[in-house]
């Protein structure tokens, strides 16, 4: 990471999808300015926004070839400008970041990219003292940041005995474009979240799949009613985090939604799950029961854990293995806010924890002015 001095802002907002376009956007409205470059600006509030993509649209970039905006599981506006009408056919991974981009056009928030943030680390013992923020284009030194990186770029693999033996291919949901590549192969799919099932169904269309899950899958007998389910398991993800536990699959707390394509895999034998094998082996895998299993491409649609390696200075998680926290602050930390973490994972979820976070900061900051960053 380079360390020679990019600039001075009072807060840096890390990552620029959902969450971080929300915090951004707030932070303007309260009347910080928005950095382009290391410019002077003489004691007001600033804010800069660090994204590692070379482009906007957050993950939504990254998503595969096939993802329709018909099949995805809920965009929602980002706060000031309503997501256009969009084809439902269109791709997710065109759609979305063109809607990022015109966001960034029409608020004038410019966004630094690519730049990948390799440390956060406090610039003295005070509690309320400056922060260093270490990227690959140099370092800013800050009041205070809030967090936005997501879970793309920390996907989970389990560690299965004999993994790395394994002669097929392998990869990462993160990795997959379009089932037409796997045609021909017999696929294990390894995963009982959304994206497990998606991937699932849409390849069983061309070749033969396996299903392995750890868990038995759960799906929901009827509809998942947001007014009410999802508020529900706000405040269940919320209780997790503020304990200090980490926050698990969104999955593991709503359950599978059945959809036409799911019945429709279902009808077909898609979603007769099998329990997790026990070993890899050169070519297939070894099942609960002992038997092989014949296997030509391992897919971990395994999901992801949050992506806040570049913390680990601050000392932010607690004895339990989550990071403890107080809405979107850091409990005991109140120079860092998460967002689009735990309860604030959804895109409603992100514009709130976007707004509350630029709530919060703008206290803190009122309270405990002093020396501004850039002084």
């Amino acid at each position: 990471m380079d360390s020679t001095a990019a600039g001075s802002a009072t807060v840096a907002v890390i990552g620029a999808g959902q969450a971080g376009l929300s915090a951004a956007h707030h932070l303007r409205r309260r009347g910080f300015r928005a950095l382009r470059d290391a410019e002077d600006v003489s004691g007001a509030r600033s804010v800069v926004v660090l994204d590692a993509n070379p482009r906007p649209g957050g993950a939504w970039q990254h998503r595969w070839a096939s993802l329709r905006m018909a099949t995805v599981n809920g965009i929602h506006d980002l706060p000031g400008m309503p997501l256009p009408p969009v084809d439902p056919a269109e791709a997710a991974r065109s759609a979305v970041p063109r809607y990022f981009a015109s966001y960034e056009a029409h608020e004038d928030l410019p966004v630094l990219r690519p730049v990948r943030v390799g440390s956060v680390t406090p610039l003295d013992d005070r509690a309320d003292g400056p922060l260093t923020v270490t990227t690959d284009h140099g370092s800013w030194r800050v009041r205070a940041i809030v967090n936005a990186t997501g879970t793309w770029n920390t996907p989970v693999v389990p560690d299965v005995p004999g993994t790395a033996t394994f002669l097929g291919e392998q990869l990462h949901g993160r990795e997959y474009v379009d089932a037409e590549h796997f045609r021909g192969k017999r696929v294990a799919v390894v995963g009982g979240g959304i994206s497990a099932v998606q991937l699932l169904d849409e390849i069983s269309l061309v070749t033969s799949t396996v299903w392995y899950t750890r868990r038995e899958p759960v799906f929901l007998p009827g509809d998942f009613v947001h007014e009410v389910d999802g508020v529900d398991v706000e405040r269940r993800v919320a209780a997790d985090v503020r304990a200090g536990r980490p926050p698990a699959s969104i999955v593991s707390y709503t359950g599978l939604i059945w959809t036409d394509a799911l019945r429709a895999a279902a009808r077909r034998g898609v979603l007769e799950r099998r329990p997790m094998f026990t070993q890899v082996r050169p070519h297939g895998v070894v099942e609960a029961d002992g038997t092989d299993t014949s296997i030509d491409v391992l897919l971990w649609a395994t999901g992801y854990r949050p992506d806040l390696d570049h913390l680990g200075p601050m000392h932010l998680h607690g004895p339990l293995g989550g990071v403890p926290m107080s809405g979107t602050q850091v409990t005991g930390e109140p120079r860092v806010h998460l967002v689009g973490y735990g309860p604030s994972q959804s895109t409603v979820g992100a514009n709130r924890a976007g707004r509350a976070a630029a709530r919060d900061l703008d206290r803190w900051l009122t309270v405990h002015e002093g020396a501004p960053a850039h002084a």
